[in-house]
Order: C-alpha cells, then sequence, then structure tokens
C-alpha cells in the first residue's frame, strides 16, 4: 500500500487573524466583511475566510490598503457596576467598549466581568495576547474581594481547594479566606487561575452562600490599585514586557516593536446658531390732531386710601381727634 506524502501545513496566517491583528475588526467580523465581498488579496475578491496570507500579499479592505500591525498593548481599567463586557448587547444594556474615550485603538477584553461585577478588567489590542492570558495553563492567578449572604466556616472553604462539581460542571481549585463577618454578610478573599461563567457565584452558591458584590482586585501580576471607578491606564511597554514570559509572548505572537497608530478622534460637528427672524418694526401710531388733543383728559393720580376712616392705623393716635 502507498502511503500519502505529508501535507505541509499552509504558510502564512488566516486573513481574519491578520485583520483582526491590524486593529480593523473581531476574526468574527472579519469572515463577515469576506462574505460581504469587502475583502481583497492581490487584487482578487475574497470568497472564503479559509484562505492564508503571507508578508508578500497585498490586502485590501473596502479597496484600502490593510493598515500595518501595530505595537502589543495592554490596559488596566476599573470596571463599574452596571456595565456589560460585550461591544454590542442585544438587550440595549450600556457596555464596557462604549464607555472608552474614542481615541483609544480597537480592544479587547481579556476575560470578562458580569453585568454586576466590578473591578479590575484587562483590555488589549492584540487578540492573540488576550486567548493566551485566559488560558488556566497561563497560571495567571486571579483574586476577588467577595461579600456573601449567609454563614460559613474556614473549614468549609478549604473544602474547595480541592475543586468541587456543581449542577455537573467540574471547577478547578479555589483559594477562599474568611476575613470577616458583618451582619448577615461575609466578607472573603478568593483566588482562582479559571474563570469559567458565573464560577464564584455557584462555587460559593453550594456552600450555602448568596454573593451580593464582587470585585476583582488583580489578574495576574496586574493590580487594581487606586484605579478610580471608570478609569483606564495603559500599562508600559517595558512592564509589560517584563510581565509577560517568554513561553506566552510565543504562544500569543505579540509584537513590542511594532510602531504605534495614533488614534484621531472624529472632530464633533459644528453647532450652527438658528437664524433669527427678521424683526419687522411696529407700525407708527399717528400723531393725535389737535381737536383730538383736547378732547382727551389728563388721568387722574389715584389717592392713597387711608387704613381706616381716622386715618391710622387701629390702635395708633394718629388722625385721631383731639377731645
Amino acid at each position: 500500500m502507498s502511503r500519502k506524502p505529508p501535507q505541509k501545513a499552509p504558510e502564512g496566517e488566516r486573513i481574519a487573524k491578520v485583520m483582526a491583528r491590524a486593529g480593523l475588526c473581531s476574526r468574527r467580523e472579519a469572515e463577515a466583511w469576506i462574505a460581504a465581498g469587502r475583502v481583497a488579496v492581490n487584487g482578487q475578491p475574497l470568497a472564503s475566510p479559509a484562505f492564508n496570507v503571507g508578508p508578500r500579499d497585498a490586502v485590501t479592505v473596502d479597496d484600502k490598503p490593510l493598515p500595518l500591525r501595530e505595537r502589543t498593548r495592554l490596559f488596566r481599567y476599573h470596571k463599574p457596576s452596571g456595565l456589560v463586557t460585550t461591544a454590542r448587547d442585544p438587550e440595549g444594556r450600556p457596555t464596557v467598549f462604549a464607555r472608552l474615550p474614542k481615541d483609544l485603538p480597537r480592544l479587547v477584553s481579556v476575560g470578562r466581568l458580569d453585568l454586576t461585577s466590578e473591578g479590575l478588567l484587562l483590555l488589549t489590542n492584540d487578540g492573540g495576547l488576550k486567548r493566551a492570558l485566559e488560558l488556566p495553563e497561563t497560571g495567571w492567578l486571579r483574586r476577588y474581594r467577595v461579600r456573601a449572604n449567609g454563614k460559613v466556616t474556614q473549614e468549609s472553604l478549604d473544602g474547595l481547594k480541592h475543586g468541587v462539581r456543581v449542577e455537573g460542571v467540574s471547577y478547578g481549585p479555589v483559594e477562599a479566606k474568611l476575613d470577616r463577618a458583618q451582619g448577615a454578610n461575609v466578607w472573603l478573599t478568593i483566588g482562582m487561575r479559571e474563570g469559567k461563567n458565573r464560577e464564584i457565584r455557584k462555587v460559593l452558591g453550594s456552600l450555602g452562600l448568596t454573593v451580593n458584590r464582587l470585585i476583582r482586585v488583580s489578574y495576574g501580576p496586574f493590580q487594581l490599585l487606586e484605579l478610580e471607578a471608570g478609569e483606564i491606564e495603559e500599562v508600559s511597554t517595558r512592564t509589560l514586557r517584563d510581565q509577560v514570559s517568554e513561553k506566552i509572548a510565543r504562544a500569543a505572537g505579540v509584537d513590542f516593536e511594532a510602531p504605534l497608530r495614533e488614534v484621531v478622534p472624529e472632530p464633533k460637528p459644528e453647532r450652527v446658531a438658528p437664524k433669527k427672524k427678521p424683526e419687522v418694526p411696529s407700525p407708527a401710531r399717528p400723531a393725535p390732531t389737535p381737536s383730538a388733543a383736547r378732547r382727551e383728559k389728563p388721568k387722574r393720580r389715584p389717592r392713597h386710601k387711608p387704613a381706616n376712616r381716622r386715618g391710622g392705623p387701629r390702635g395708633s393716635h394718629f388722625g385721631s381727634k383731639k377731645r
């Protein structure tokens, strides 16, 4: 039997990945743009996103050259409660990305915080770095401050170190410390290395606790510190390079040498002052004729009425007759 020769891996990168790294859109949006015929390679429109491009290929989107890849960047953002971590929400709720300054590049979140959760959210312009930092294999610890309603002992919390299974879903090891009791609530410090959907709420719910406040205070080496709610701050390239290991950098395909692309915010439209209505002069009043002027009598000035008939306020001696 003849064996087929091993097929070589296709050279280059998928076109959707290249477009996402250039900061134009997400990979899913890139696939939609390709299906709409907006993307061409070497002058030929693409019909499928299953296409690899190399450094010599000329990619255009809407007949414009693909912008050069930007340097890998990372931002710390203090997410307030009441925002969803999505670019668009079908329910019309306010989103994190709608609240960001307009002069920032297109960013994606490293992990998520649900609607009522708050605290540190890492944002990056590099989809490869996002995926690498989300993997449990990366080993970055995520730490939270949690307030929950109910009673619990440290012994029960220690049982989470070996993982727990809740409603058929297995969760990894959780570090939990009981800080203090406050009325009907307890404050906890939680640490974990993976972040499944609503994991903390479900794991603590298995112990009879109801989470009513959840604040992420750190993600790996990056901390919330004194960042105010709604404030965003960029991590310097030097710090990011020092904190990301060579293994993570290689898996993510980061680029710390590319130039920064400045985003110029769109100018606000000038407000046009409403046109003033032309003033229409009121018709001049005709001067009275001499006969009419003689007939008009001057108006008499009204006389002041005394407070009472005796000429003064009641009880006073003004205006009273001498006896």
